[in-house]
């Protein structure tokens, strides 16, 4: 079945860019109109972040959210039969900031949010990169698209590690120099022993993970954000996060992310994958206090 799949994706990808952009269009109305994927989650969740917005101002914001979140199912689909170079020529990533750290020997950590598109950043961020870089990624319940999109993700070089069993993956890596990239702003599946901060209004658990793995290590901390130039172009931001996190009190890395994230979003709304139920856990006075 995945070579069938795969043989019929990459017809399709042969097509030119601004064809399959049509493709996207139809999507777009059939995921926001007729299907209406999460859309109650997706205005719900824009109601909570921008109260002070007109209910025709987030309606507008969810519009752009869907046609990125079909624009990147395409573009995607066209790295099954392009170069490197292609995709090289329309995503711009200046990696001096992280690759500057190489000659000291030490590793970097970068946190980012769920932004668009992350599968042509991957592509390009990896290639030009001096460290191993690793990525984290939760695997697909189906397993044919979980093989293609493994496929797309690692062809650089990126070593995956899956979420869901990200301590026994990380084992052959952690005496080596590495770039390990971590979408941060994922959900915990377990509230109770998380981190909670108020975020765009309202209370979220985030994972201690990405922290406590830096602090034990003193892993540098880049934070990271994709900004859509225009259709089919993107620029991947880098910022110096914390270069001595062991220094740092316990939570105030993780505060200083969540900051970050939050002014990004608030830039760029219509960039993060709101379909995500970031607040789905609810908060429980057990579950420690609230970091503001």
């Amino acid at each position: 079945m995945y070579h069938i799949v795969y043989g019929l994706l990459y017809v399709f990808s042969l097509l030119p860019l601004q064809v399959l952009y049509l493709f996207s269009d139809f999507a777009f109305f059939i995921v926001y109109y007729i299907i209406g994927y999460r859309k109650q989650v997706v205005l719900n969740n824009l109601r909570q972040a921008f109260p002070e917005k007109s209910e025709s101002e987030r309606i507008k914001i969810a519009k752009k959210f869907y046609r990125n979140f079909t624009d990147t199912f395409i573009e995607t689909i066209k790295m099954i039969s392009v170069p490197d170079s292609y995709i090289q020529k329309r995503v711009h990533a200046n990696t001096d900031l992280v690759n500057r750290f190489y000659e000291s020997g030490r590793s970097v950590q970068l946190l980012l949010g769920h932004n668009f598109n992350w599968e042509w950043a991957n592509n390009v961020v990896s290639k030009n990169l001096k460290a191993l870089f690793l990525a984290v990624y939760m695997p697909i319940t189906n397993k044919v698209m979980d093989r293609l999109f493994y496929k797309l993700r690692s062809r650089n070089g990126t070593k995956l590690i899956p979420a869901t069993k990200m301590r026994e993956a990380f084992l052959p890596y952690r005496d080596l120099q590495y770039v390990l990239a971590l979408a941060a702003d994922q959900s915990p599946g377990d509230p109770s022993n998380a981190w909670w901060f108020d975020f765009l209004g309202k209370p979220a658990p985030f994972v201690k993970g990405p922290e406590k793995a830096a602090r034990s290590k003193n892993t540098i901390i880049v934070f990271t954000y994709i900004h859509k130039l225009k259709r089919g172009h993107y620029e991947v931001v880098f910022s110096l996060g914390e270069e001595n996190p062991i220094t740092l009190p316990e939570t105030e890395l993780t505060k200083k992310f969540v900051q970050y994230l939050e002014n990004v979003i608030r830039q760029y709304p219509d960039m993060w994958l709101w379909s995500h139920r970031r607040w789905k856990h609810e908060w429980k006075p057990e579950f420690g206090e609230i970091i503001k």
